[in-house]
């Protein structure tokens, strides 16, 4: 049976999850409405993947004999600036949310729970692509600059840089 004090956790982790993906979608939305066709794509399906992150959690608790607490989701931010400001706002959301991980790592490992610490691995690695992602996504944002054309071309091509960037 999962420990309360990590059960409190992963609960935790589970409303961290399902708002990372509402600001995802409200992302994609404001991208949408922008005309950026191809960064609104490469945003939903990040929601959806948020979204099978929280659920993953859900079943893992849930098995492990804890109760998994489905939470309200927050209203998440709905303007952005620029494009730029977006993917700043995705990579300050990732590094947020891997010190959360971080600290459920470390208390799974104070209290022992090797099952739990064990099934958290893959949120670690999950978080490295995240991170990496977005800061690859920054980098080609900041050398497109004020260039539309750039622009044109970075829509066209982000998920081409989503699948790089996960193969890597």
């Amino acid at each position: 049976m999962i420990k309360d004090t990590v059960l409190n956790a992963l609960n935790k982790q589970i409303k961290l999850e399902g708002d990372s993906s509402q600001l995802y979608l409200a992302m994609a939305s404001w991208a949408e409405v922008k005309g950026l066709e191809g960064t609104a794509n490469f945003l939903y399906a990040h929601a959806d993947e948020e979204r099978m992150h929280m659920l993953k959690l859900i079943k893992f608790i849930n098995e492990r004999g804890g109760k998994a607490f489905v939470p309200q989701i927050e209203e998440p931010k709905q303007d952005f600036s620029t494009l730029k400001d977006v993917f700043t706002a995705i990579l300050n959301h990732e590094c947020f949310v891997s010190d959360s991980i971080n600290d459920i790592v470390g208390l799974t490992l104070e209290q022992k729970d090797y099952a739990t610490h064990n099934f958290m691995q893959w949120y670690v690695s999950e978080q490295i692509e995240e991170e990496k992602l977005a800061r690859n996504v920054l980098d080609k944002l900041e050398m497109i600059g004020s260039d539309k054309g750039g622009l044109y071309l970075f829509d066209r091509d982000i998920v081409t840089i989503s699948v790089e960037s996960s193969q890597e």
